[in-house]
Formats: C-alpha cells, sequence, structure tokens
C-alpha cells in the first residue's frame, strides 16, 4: 500500500458513472416492477452502497476509508433500452475515494445483471468511468465531455 500518513485529511468527493444495455423487454420489467426476484432498482442501489463501504475488501492495496457518504442513482433510458448507475461517494481523509465510487457503479450494475439474467443473458456493462473528483493535494479533476 501507498504511504498517505503525511498527506492532509481533505473532504474527499468522487463521482462515477456506467450503464448497462438490455432488450427493451428486460427494462420493462424493470419499470414494471415484475421481475422475478424482485424490485431490480432498489436492490441494486444497496448493493452499491455495501459495495461502496468493502471496496478495500475486494481490492488489493487499496486503503480502507471511513466513508462519510454515498448516493447511488439510476437512470433509465427508454430510447437506448439503458439503465446508468451513478455512484458519488465522500469522506474526510487522506486518500481519495474513486475507487469506492467506481465499484459502486460497477456491482451495482452487476445487481441488475443478476436479478434480469433470467430474461435477457445478452445484456452489456459498459461506459464505466470517474466522472470528477474534488479534494486532496491535487485538487479538482473533471472529465472532459
Amino acid at each position: 500500500m501507498v504511504d498517505v500518513s503525511a498527506k492532509a485529511e481533505t473532504h474527499r468527493i468522487a463521482r462515477a458513472t456506467g450503464v448497462i444495455r438490455m432488450l427493451p423487454s428486460t427494462l420493462a420489467l424493470i419499470q414494471s416492477a415484475s421481475a422475478k426476484k424482485g424490485d431490480v432498482i432498489g436492490v441494486a442501489r444497496i448493493a452499491a452502497i455495501q459495495a461502496a463501504k468493502r471496496t478495500a475488501e475486494l481490492i488489493p492495496l487499496c486503503h480502507p476509508l471511513p466513508i462519510t457518504r454515498v448516493t447511488v442513482e439510476f437512470e433509465i433510458d427508454a430510447a437506448a433500452s439503458s439503465v446508468r448507475c451513478t455512484a458519488q461517494v465522500e469522506t474526510l481523509g487522506r486518500t481519495g475515494v474513486e475507487m469506492e465510487a467506481l465499484t459502486a457503479v460497477q456491482i451495482g450494475l452487476l445487481t441488475v445483471y443478476d436479478m434480469c439474467k433470467a430474461a435477457d443473458r445478452g445484456m452489456v456493462m459498459g461506459e464505466i468511468r470517474v466522472l470528477e473528483k474534488h479534494g486532496g493535494k491535487s485538487g479538482d479533476w473533471v472529465a472532459p465531455v
């Protein structure tokens, strides 16, 4: 692990996003809350929050962080037959929370896949990336459009 003991504790924020594309009939199951396993978006939100909190257990050399806030939003795009997951993670610490935000997004999307795979095994996840980060010595960073 990288030694962060000399770094100052600052308020750190990271936002990440990703999307899962599916058949229109699968999206209809999500929208109507009629998937066999239940409320897809609700369960995926809880899974994403849990993932952010457990990132250090999943990714070697990732520092365990005292997360102060996690928000997860899902946006349905009927025209593209997709669901976008966006996570924001915050901490007051010595290292950033980009990995926690990315992990939250990926696990949120994997949960959507798991809950809908009986209807559509061909779902595709992608476009997973950090949108922005704030705090720390390197300051603010926002992804180019």
